[in-house]
């Protein structure tokens, strides 16, 4: 085998290695996805109740407030 053979087989045994790798943070990345997906969920959750708590005593007597 020549060195030229020898340094190609190394190539694609790293190109081999590194589309594992490639795919494993794929998938990890996009599970986080989905993660901060329902963190956001939440997040907007905490807004509505927060905006109704604030809200809730202005309708219900809005002259207390003053």
């Amino acid at each position: 085998m020549t060195p030229s053979e020898k340094a190609l087989a190394k190539i694609e045994q790293h190109e081999e290695t590194c589309g594992i790798r490639y795919e494993s943070i794929d998938s990890r990345l996009n599970a986080g996805e989905k993660r901060f997906d329902r963190l956001e969920s939440m997040i907007w959750g905490v807004y509505a109740v927060v905006m109704i708590a604030v809200a809730l005593p202005l309708i219900s007597n809005p002259w207390a407030v003053i």
